[in-house]
């Protein structure tokens, strides 16, 4: 069953963009995780209503002295609960299950150093953490600061 109070909206690359875009036009999604996606649509100015947002990246490219600026703008607009995450060794696809599929195919990224499955594992805690704060409220430590489990993330603070 759907539950029309607890909508969230979780895209990877353009699909992250489209979460924010999503829910700037729609007030019923609540919560929003952009994963490893540029902003090709600007952020709101007025943010989203207060609205949280979770953004999760590649260190190398998604810290905020990154290639990637559109995170260093939409960062200084969200006007709700935020977090800005970066991982270390995470490369484009890590945030997806396209390393899995690879290594299983004997195809592995030459591109990241993090284990497939240990991305996978990174991006369902972190994913998972968010919505069951935002959407269900139960409280989440592991959004509240670094994790010695998780030493790969990074909790920027521009």
């Amino acid at each position: 069953m759907i539950d029309r109070d607890r909508i969230g909206m979780t895209g990877h690359s353009i699909g992250g963009n489209s979460a924010a875009s999503a829910m700037a036009a729609d007030q019923r999604i609540r919560a929003g995780v952009n994963m490893d996606g540029k902003f090709f649509d600007p952020f709101p100015v007025g943010g989203l209503g207060g609205r949280p947002f979770l953004i999760l990246g590649t260190q190398s490219v998604h810290n905020p002295s990154g290639s990637d600026t559109s995170w260093n703008e939409a960062w200084a607009r969200m006007d709700g609960w935020k977090r800005w995450l970066s991982v270390t060794g995470s490369d484009h696809g890590s945030f997806t299950d396209g390393p899995l599929i690879g290594a299983r195919a004997g195809l592995p990224d030459p591109e990241t150093t993090l284990a497939p499955l240990r991305a996978e594992k990174i991006t369902r805690a972190y994913v998972g953490a968010f919505f069951d704060l935002q959407l269900k409220g139960i409280q989440q430590q592991l959004l509240d600061r670094p994790s010695a489990a998780y030493p790969e993330v990074v909790f920027q603070r521009p």
